[in-house]
């Protein structure tokens, strides 16, 4: 078993779970059904193949917040015969370290897949294409809790701590349940089934690393013109 790595940073995200009709709310963080709809899009799959629910079977899905992103409504109004609102809400300039835990085979394909993807990526929507460098490499031998921990941090921040969310087996003190594992994507009838998430927080030690320093100090002072 390997971990396939994936940086997941742009200006606007979208993980959404539950969001039906005129509100499109998104998650905190991504979620395993868009990731896994990311790794079908680079292999080329449609949205009926039954390869997707194989992909959301076989693979365990985590992710490391390496920055909270900000939350954005989208007012619009939708003008037609029966004028409506709708409220559409994403991530602002979040950064993610996501894993993709799986047979060394298939995610070798995956990572293959990734460098010359068949149709477009995107965060959550299409309206979201990934920021920079996407795929990070692929683990060899290292299971998903053990790539989160180790991987280097993304970017330089001023935070100690890290939420780390990984898929775990039911039953597992303090888990919660949701409904992300992707079946089809069939537009005519799209299905989802459950999987066991637990949060942990890694600290970053190291006050005195330049990957780990807080804020940069300045010598200049916006105020100072303003006083005397």
């Amino acid at each position: 078993m390997s971990t396939l790595m994936l940086r997941l940073a742009a200006p606007l995200q979208a993980w959404g779970v539950d969001s039906k009709f005129d509100r499109r709310d998104t998650q905190r963080e991504p979620t395993k059904s868009a990731v896994i709809g990311l790794a079908a899009a680079a292999l080329g799959l449609s949205r009926s193949d039954s390869r997707i629910a194989e992909l959301g079977r076989t693979l365990r899905f985590g992710v490391r917040v390496e920055k909270e992103g900000l939350l954005l409504r989208d007012y619009q109004t939708v003008k037609g015969k029966s004028p409506y609102v709708t409220q559409r809400y994403y991530l602002c300039d979040a950064v993610f370290l996501a894993g993709l835990e799986g047979d060394d085979t298939l995610v070798d394909e995956i990572g293959q897949a990734l460098t010359h993807p068949v149709f477009p990526l995107f965060l959550g929507k299409r309206s979201c294409p990934p920021e920079g460098r996407l795929f990070l490499g692929i683990r060899k031998g290292k299971a998903l809790e053990e790539a989160l921990e180790k991987e280097p941090r993304l970017i330089v921040a001023a935070e100690r701590a890290m939420r780390i969310q990984i898929e775990t087996h039911a039953g597992h003190p303090g888990t919660w349940l949701q409904r992300d594992v992707p079946i089809s994507f069939n537009q005519n009838r799209r299905e989802y089934g459950f999987r066991s998430v637990l949060e942990t927080r890694l600290r970053v030690a190291g006050s005195d690393s330049s990957r780990d320093s807080a804020e940069p100090t300045t010598e200049h002072d916006a105020y100072a013109e303003m006083e005397g």
